[in-house]
């Protein structure tokens, strides 16, 4: 009788278990996935860096992702239409919903008007103020780099 009592619970334990992992796994693909990504690197494998980065979450969220990525400091070249190795890159994350942002107090610093930017690109009085605007409405946050 002992047995089986340990039998029927391994058993309801292997169940629950099953439906919870189905539970979670589901959650996660539903669920809304913002994330906010800061870049303020001249580094261009930085910058490819992080478009090899938004691929790979939309491979894992194609349908439920949302990306802004920031874009202050020397990091502007990568929106400057004439500067940018990664033209093609960002004209196509953007089809996707990928949202380039440039930072106007950086373009003011380094002399970039607007019309200079890739046609994609937008714009936000302060990067890093946008970065924290993201965060306190529960945006995830990512910081670009190279490690």
């Amino acid at each position: 009788m002992k047995n089986n009592n340990l039998v029927l619970l391994f058993i309801c334990f292997l169940l629950f278990s099953s439906m919870l992992n189905a539970q979670t796994t589901n959650t996660a693909q539903s669920t809304e996935h913002k994330i906010v990504i800061q870049l303020n690197t001249a580094d261009t494998l930085a910058w490819n860096a992080t478009m090899g980065n938004i691929k790979n979450l939309q491979k894992i969220w194609p349908a439920h992702l949302n990306v802004e990525v920031v874009i202050h400091g020397l990091a502007l070249n990568l929106l400057v239409a004439s500067k940018t190795p990664m033209a093609k890159d960002i004209t196509e994350l953007a089809k996707t919903g990928v949202s380039f942002i440039a930072c106007e107090n950086s373009m003011r610093k380094y002399h970039i008007l607007k019309a200079d930017l890739v046609i994609e690109a937008t714009t936000v009085p302060s990067g890093v103020a946008e970065v924290v605007i993201k965060q306190e409405a529960g945006w995830s946050y990512l910081k670009a780099g190279v490690n």
